[in-house]
């Protein structure tokens, strides 16, 4: 892994304050339920493999605080703060499993259960989900290396790294995977406007992790893949539904369609946990719409009119019929989508 972004340690949350990359390396603590709130939906941490984790820690930074005495008071403090750190974000489904891991197990405890050893079963699941993030990127890094071949141009968008994740990414573990087995590629990432996480996160991952790397503008994309620099495509997911839609940065959708007009696969690598089975296709997503100052003013440059209409969703839908294959912990899942991803996500529930 390029780094890892959470850490928890001594009853401590602290995570890399990813708004600050790449010309600062910044680590801060979230001494509070609303300080993780903030965390997430300010992006000083973002990705849904991270999120869960995140907000997993969250909810013990919550129970740190309260010191409830006693087994009600501390499964009402779980309550709360899993209800409070779900309106961070809408559409990266594993907030909400994570979160929901996490009541589950507080609502399980005997009512002998001590105070203590409420917040150390807790804890142990936090932990775990940190652990099974970090063994499931590496799975599906080794799933997805194959796809990589020696010479191959790779474009990806946004970030699907270290940085996304508990340590080892998704798509950019595939990368990984693939620069450690000795091939040789490029990759070319997409900025991914408005707030560049694939200028500042991506490429700085990439380039630590000696991958050869070049940054392009999003409009660029059509242009490299004309000039048939691009093999394949690997991106990372927010969502996805039970018929393989996909919910991902924006701009993902417009690389899926200038991917199959050149001719080009586009993968998305995604651990089971980001399927959500209770959504039939992608037109059930929410689509989290950020504030129009991050296109109007991003990085604290104006760079619009003042009072101009702004319209800023921050994550689109690539239809299953554009996706050549899903790579997950379990293996690589191709089309038809419908009852294969249904089925991974019962086997992966029973074990």
């Amino acid at each position: 892994m390029t780094c890892q972004p959470i850490i928890w340690a001594d009853r401590t949350l602290k995570i890399i304050d990813q708004t600050l990359l790449p010309t600062e390396l910044v680590w801060v603590e979230l001494p509070s339920v609303t300080t993780v709130w903030d965390a997430i939906k300010q992006l000083q941490v973002r990705g849904a493999p991270a999120i869960g984790i995140c907000a997993a820690f969250g909810v013990l930074v919550g129970l740190v605080a309260r010191k409830p005495e006693n087994l009600a008071a501390a499964q009402e403090s779980v309550s709360e703060s899993a209800r409070y750190l779900a309106t961070s974000r809408p559409t990266a489904v594993n907030l909400f499993w994570a979160l929901e891991r996490m009541e589950g197990v507080a609502g399980a405890l005997p009512a002998t259960t001590t105070p203590q050893a409420f917040f150390e079963r807790l804890e142990q699941e936090a932990l775990t989900i940190l652990a099974e993030d970090l063994e499931t990127g590496l799975s599906i890094g080794r799933f997805g290396a194959h796809l990589v071949h020696e010479g191959a141009g790779v474009l990806t968008h946004c970030n699907a790294g270290s940085l996304a994740t508990g340590g080892h990414g998704t798509a950019l573990s595939v990368l990984y995977q693939a620069h450690a087995q000795g091939r040789r590629f490029r990759v070319y990432a997409d900025e991914t406007r408005p707030l560049l996480q694939g200028a500042r996160l991506t490429a700085w991952e990439l380039q630590r992790a000696g991958i050869d790397t070049t940054l392009i503008c999003d409009n660029a994309a059509a242009q490299v893949m004309r000039e048939g620099k691009i093999d394949l495509i690997i991106v990372g997911a927010d969502r996805v539904a039970a018929n393989g839609d996909t919910a991902n940065k924006i701009g993902t959708y417009g690389v899926a369609v200038l991917a199959e007009a050149h001719g080009i696969p586009l993968y998305v690598a995604a651990p089971v946990s980001t399927l959500d089975p209770a959504l039939a296709d992608g037109d059930q997503i929410p689509i989290e719409e950020r504030g129009g100052e991050e296109v109007t003013g991003g990085f604290g440059k104006v760079t619009a009119p003042a009072g101009i209409k702004v319209y800023n969703p921050a994550f689109d839908v690539t239809p299953a019929s554009l996706i050549a294959g899903i790579i997950t912990e379990c293996g690589v899942v191709t089309p038809p989508y419908e009852g294969s991803l249904l089925q991974i996500f019962r086997n992966t529930r029973k074990t």
